[in-house]
C-alpha cells in the first residue's frame, strides 16, 4: 500500500502517518522509486497508535504499548501499569476540570451581566478580592 491508501485503511492522516514514521514507531518499505510501501503489518500498527492516541496516550507511553504489543512474550501487568497511569493522570484532569468549571460558575453566578462596568468575572480574574 502507498500513504494514501494505508491512510485511507487506518483513518489516520498522511501528515500523521509520516511522523509516525519519522519518529520511529512504524518503518515502512521503500521502493525503487523511493515512496513508501506499507505491509499489512504496518496497517495493523497505525490502527493500534491511532486507538491509542485517541485514548490520549502520550507517544511515549504508545511506544512502549505497541513494544509490549510486539511482545508475545510480554506480562500483561506491564501493560496495566501503562494504561493504569494514564487512567490516574485522566482522573486527574477531570479533577482539575470540575475545580475550574466550579470557580468559573461562581464567577459567572456573582455577575449581573448588565450595563453597569463593575465585573466580578474580570475582578476574579484579576485575582482581586472586594473588601466590605
Amino acid at each position: 500500500m502507498n500513504i494514501g491508501q494505508i491512510a485511507t485503511h487506518t483513518g489516520l492522516p498522511a501528515k500523521t502517518i509520516r511522523y509516525y514514521e519519522e519518529i520511529g514507531l512504524v518503518t515502512p518499505k521503500r521502493g525503487e522509486n523511493g515512496y513508501r510501501i506499507f505491509a499489512e503489518n504496518d496497517a495493523h500498527k497505525l490502527i493500534f497508535l491511532g486507538r491509542a492516541r485517541a485514548l490520549g496516550f502520550s507517544i511515549d507511553d504508545c511506544r512502549n504499548l505497541l513494544k509490549l504489543w510486539e511482545d508475545k512474550d510480554r506480562a500483561s501487568a506491564d501493560v496495566r501499569h501503562i494504561a493504569t497511569r494514564h487512567l490516574d493522570e485522566i482522573d486527574n484532569k477531570i479533577k482539575d476540570l470540575r475545580a475550574m468549571r466550579d470557580s468559573l460558575a461562581d464567577l459567572v453566578r456573582n455577575c449581573a451581566g448588565d450595563a453597569r462596568p463593575d465585573c466580578p468575572i474580570l475582578t476574579g480574574l484579576q485575582g482581586v478580592t472586594k473588601s466590605s
